[in-house]
């Protein structure tokens, strides 16, 4: 069962607007999420996606949570959007091997996109997906520089890894592929992409990768907050700045507005998707 309600869009200033913003609960009501979107001051449509949503299944109950941030166009993240969490469902393994799965559904998502460009183009996009199970486990999996952030006591723990050219140049290299640095601009591979891992992206795959990273959690008393946002956020805020503003709000989604607002503040021209999900009161 979905819970999804309370939709809403508002000005942000700067001519800006809130493509949505929205929030749920679990089917007990004890975890919570808010999330917000906006579009930024880029002359393209919006290019963030999000999922935010408890469903039960199994008789498990799973928090499924996403962004996802394209590039050259919104057709990627929107098919991520419609289709990843469902092939990682359909996937035999989930419920025993959960990494395997997800790694395995990561690779066959992109496979479908590499196969379908001609009607979904040859962009890409980043992900960071959350999978929370029954409440107490989290598995989170990531390409790209989408971010995902847990709260515990407080303190900002980094649960995602970004995928930066500079970082994985050895990799690219060994694929026939460089790194850019050019004065004034981010690492990009082949002077073109600022991220070293996406989906789609048909033009440059031969020197992409697109498996994810993945990590897990158990979700205890001492676990506050997951945040999931583009880099429309991190590119202006320290993971610690984004915790401590989340942790002001008992409703998830004033705080990810809030955070949207503040990034919006601090100049982040980009757009910028957030997810907020709080495990206590």
């Amino acid at each position: 069962m979905d819970r999804l309600c309370c939709f809403s869009s508002s000005q942000l200033g700067e001519g800006r607007w809130y493509s949505s913003s929205g929030k749920g609960k679990s089917h007990e009501g004890m975890i919570k999420f808010g999330f917000s979107l906006v579009k930024g001051k880029a002359n393209h449509p919006m290019e963030d996606y999000h999922v935010a949503k408890f469903m039960q299944i199994q008789q498990h109950e799973l928090g499924l949570f996403a962004i996802y941030d394209g590039h050259l166009g919104d057709t990627i993240p929107s098919y991520l959007q419609k289709h990843l969490f469902a092939n990682i469902l359909k996937e035999e393994e989930f419920w025993v091997d959960p990494p395997r799965a997800i790694s395995k559904a990561y690779e066959k998502t992109d496979q479908a996109i590499l196969s379908q460009s001609s009607d979904l183009g040859h962009g890409g996009s980043t992900a960071v997906t959350a999978i929370l199970i029954n409440g107490i486990k989290l598995w989170v999996a990531n390409v790209g520089d989408s971010r995902a952030v847990l709260s515990r006591g407080g303190q900002a723990i980094q649960m995602t890894t970004d995928h930066e050219p500079n970082i994985e140049r050895g990799s690219i290299e060994n694929r026939g592929g460089f790194v850019s640095n050019m004065p004034g601009d981010v690492p990009r591979v082949n002077g073109q992409l600022a991220v070293s891992r996406a989906f789609g992206d048909k033009s440059l795959k031969s020197h992409l990768r697109s498996d994810p990273d993945i990590q897990w959690t158990n979700i205890d008393n001492n676990t506050d907050i997951l945040i999931l946002a583009s880099d429309g956020l991190w590119k202006v805020m320290s993971n610690q700045e984004a915790v401590d503003i989340a942790k002001k709000f008992k409703d998830p989604q004033k705080a990810s507005k809030q955070l949207i607002a503040e990034a919006v503040k601090r100049d982040s021209k980009d757009d910028i998707s957030c997810v907020v999900v709080r495990f206590r009161g």
